[in-house]
C-alpha cells in the first residue's frame, strides 16, 4: 500500500506540475512581461513608436538586405535589426513578419548584378565591404537596409548611418541607436492613412523649379508639395502641416508677413533658409566684389520669435573646394580646385535628435545667428562652424585672388559660431499691440500663439542643388558636382521636416544611446592563457565537486 500511495503522490506532483507550466503559459501569453536589464536601455522602445505600432492595422512584411558571409562587426549590426524587429513584434497587433536576404545569391554574374541594380532603384545604398576569409582577403557588396511592404505600398529603409569621419565601428553604432526610429518612421510612412501637406513660398526672387529640383523630389518622396503664392494671397494660410520660406531676395510686405505670422500664431510650423548677404561670383575675379545685404525685411518677425540673423559671412578653415582657372593649356582653361573658407564643412552639431549622429554637411556663404530675448520659446541651436573659424562682418569682400594665400589656423580663431535654430513654444505675433495690417478682420487677429515650432537656417543655399556638369540635370541635395561628395544636406532637411511636422515625438527615439564596450586589447594578450584555464577547468572542477557532494548527500540519508 505504501509502494501504491507512493506512486499516485508521484503521478499527481507530475499532473500538478504540467498544470502549473500551462497555467504559467497561458499567463505569459496574455500579459507580456518584459524588463531590460541594460545599462543604457538599448531593449526599450520609446512610447511613440509603441503608438504607431498599435495603430498599424495592414499586415507588415519586412525584408532586410543583410545576410550571407559578413564581417563580424556587421554581424553584430545584423544582430541588432533582428533584436529591433522581434520587439517591435511585440507591439503590434497585426501580423510583422520579417526574413533576411543575401542578395549576392543569384545563379550568375549577369542575375546578381541586376538584382543590385533593381534593389538600388528602389532606394537602398550599396557598401564594400573587405571580408577576410581563409587568410585571403576579398569584396563584397551588401545593401544595409530594408523594403517595408503593407497595403499595396512599399518603402525601401537605409540602416546605415552616421559620421563618415567616424571609424567604421562607430557608424555602426550610431546606425544600431537609430534602428529604431528608421523602422517605426519607416512603418509610419507606410501605413499612413494620409500624407502631410507641405507649402513651399515663392513671389520673391526664390530659386527656380530646376534649382530646387533636388528639394521637390525629396519632399514628394514623402509628402504632398505645394507652391504658395504669398504675394497673391488674401486669405489665410490654412491646410499645410509646414510652410517653407526658400532664400527670398526681394522684401515681404507686412501682408505677407501678417498671414504667416498668423498661420505659426495658429499652430503652424515654418522653415526658412535665410540668406542675409548675396553676392555675384561672376564679379570675384581679380579684386573682387562686395557681398550686399538681402533687404528681406524678416528681421523684425524674427526678432519677435527669438533670432536674428547678422549681416556677416562666417569663413571656416574647414571648408569644401571651388574651381578656379589657374590659366590655360593650349585653348583649354586649366582648372584647380581650391579650398575656400566661405564654403565651410559643418561637422559640429548641437544637441537634438535632429541631428544626431549625422554625417557631415556643406553650407555655402553662411551667416551668424544670435539668440534674442522671447518670453516662452525654447531656443537650440543646430548647426556651428568649427573651432577653427571666423567671422566677416560687412561690407565682406569676395575675391578669388584670397584663395592664393594659405589658410593658416592662426587666422581662423573664432569660437564655433551658430548658423541654424530651433525655436519651440507659444510664439508672441509681431502685431501684437499694433494694427493689423491689410483688409483683415481685427476681431480675428491671434496675439499669442498655440504651442508651436519653427526652424531659422542662416543659409539659403543649403536647399539649392547642383547641376551635373556633363548633362546639365539637376543633382540630389548636398552632391558636389566637381568631387561628387555626397553631404548630408537631404539627411538634415528630411530630419527638419519630420520633427517640425511630428506631434507624436517619434523622433526622440533617435536620442537613444548604446555604449561600445571595447575589450582592452593589452590586458587580454596578458591574461590569456589564464582565463582559457578558467573557462576550461572551472566548468569540470564544479562538475566533480557537485557529483562528490550528491554521492554524499545520498549516502548519509541511506545510512540513516
Amino acid at each position: 500500500m505504501r509502494m501504491e500511495n507512493y506512486k499516485i503522490g508521484i503521478w499527481l506532483k507530475l499532473l500538478l506540475g504540467v498544470m502549473v507550466v500551462i497555467l504559467l503559459l497561458q499567463l505569459t501569453s496574455k500579459y507580456r512581461v518584459r524588463i531590460d536589464m541594460t545599462e543604457e536601455k538599448r531593449y526599450t522602445i520609446t512610447d511613440a513608436t509603441k503608438e504607431v505600432l498599435s495603430q498599424v492595422k495592414d499586415d507588415l512584411y519586412i525584408e532586410v538586405y543583410l545576410e550571407g558571409e559578413l564581417p563580424s562587426n556587421f554581424l553584430r549590426f545584423q544582430t541588432a535589426i533582428r533584436e529591433t524587429l522581434e520587439e517591435f513584434e511585440v507591439y503590434t497587433d497585426a501580423s510583422l513578419e520579417y526574413r533576411f536576404i543575401d542578395p549576392s545569391q543569384a545563379e550568375s554574374q549577369r542575375a546578381r548584378n541586376q538584382y543590385y541594380q533593381g534593389l538600388m532603384q528602389q532606394g537602398l545604398q550599396p557598401s564594400n565591404l573587405n571580408l577576410k576569409k581563409d587568410g585571403k582577403q576579398s569584396q563584397i557588396m551588401v545593401f544595409p537596409g530594408l523594403i517595408i511592404l503593407a497595403g499595396g505600398q512599399e518603402l525601401a529603409v537605409n540602416l546605415l548611418k552616421g559620421s563618415r569621419a567616424s571609424s567604421i565601428e562607430d557608424v555602426l553604432n550610431q546606425s544600431i541607436e537609430g534602428l529604431e526610429y528608421e523602422i517605426a518612421n519607416g512603418i509610419a510612412l507606410v501605413t499612413g492613412n494620409t500624407r502631410k501637406r507641405v507649402g513651399l513660398v515663392y513671389g520673391h526672387d526664390e530659386p527656380d523649379t530646376t534649382e530646387l529640383a533636388g528639394f521637390t523630389n525629396l519632399v514628394l518622396s514623402k509628402y504632398d508639395l505645394f507652391r504658395i503664392n504669398l504675394p497673391a494671397r488674401t486669405t489665410p494660410l490654412t491646410g499645410y502641416d509646414l510652410i517653407v520660406v526658400t532664400k527670398p531676395a526681394k522684401a515681404f510686405t507686412e501682408v505677407e508677413k501678417y498671414l504667416l505670422d498668423q498661420y505659426l500664431i495658429g499652430g503652424g510650423r515654418l522653415l526658412f533658409f535665410l540668406d542675409a548677404l548675396g553676392v555675384d561670383m561672376n564679379e570675384a575675379s581679380g579684386e573682387g566684389t562686395v557681398a550686399i545685404p538681402y533687404e528681406n525685411n524678416l528681421t523684425d518677425m524674427l526678432f519677435k520669435y527669438g533670432v536674428r540673423i547678422n549681416n556677416n559671412y562666417v569663413a571656416d578653415i574647414n571648408c569644401g573646394n571651388t574651381p578656379v582657372v589657374a590659366g590655360n593649356i593650349g585653348d583649354q582653361p586649366q582648372i584647380n580646385m581650391l579650398p575656400w573658407p566661405y564654403f565651410p564643412i559643418i561637422t559640429n552639431y548641437g544637441n537634438h535628435p535632429v541631428v544626431k549622429n549625422m554625417d557631415a554637411l556643406q553650407v555655402r556663404f553662411a551667416s551668424e545667428i544670435d539668440s534674442v530675448k522671447a518670453d516662452g520659446i525654447k531656443k537650440t541651436p543646430l548647426l556651428f562652424t568649427s573651432a577653427n573659424s571666423k567671422v566677416i562682418g560687412a561690407p565682406v569682400r569676395v575675391s578669388y585672388n584670397d584663395l592664393k594665400d594659405e589658410l593658416l589656423p592662426e587666422k581662423f580663431v573664432h569660437k564655433p559660431v551658430p548658423i541654424a535654430y530651433l525655436l519651440e513654444g507659444e510664439f508672441q505675433s509681431l502685431y501684437k499691440n499694433r494694427f493689423v495690417p491689410g483688409n483683415f478682420d481685427q476681431s480675428a487677429f491671434r496675439p499669442d500663439g498655440l504651442e508651436s515650432k519653427m526652424a531659422v537656417i542662416a543659409d539659403g543655399d543649403l536647399i539649392r542643388n547642383e547641376f551635373d556638369l556633363e548633362s546639365g540635370n539637376p543633382l540630389p541635395l548636398g552632391v558636389d558636382p566637381y568631387s561628387r561628395e555626397h553631404y548630408a544636406n537631404e539627411t538634415l532637411i528630411m530630419n527638419l521636416m519630420e520633427y517640425l511636422m511630428d506631434d507624436s515625438g517619434l523622433i526622440q527615439a533617435r536620442s537613444k544611446e548604446i555604449k561600445i564596450r571595447p575589450l582592452d586589447k593589452a590586458r587580454v594578450k596578458q591574461e590569456r592563457t589564464k582565463w582559457q584555464l578558467v573557462n576550461i577547468a572551472a566548468p569540470i572542477f564544479l562538475l566533480i565537486l557537485f557529483g562528490f557532494a550528491k554521492m554524499y548527500v545520498r549516502k548519509t540519508r541511506y545510512r540513516k
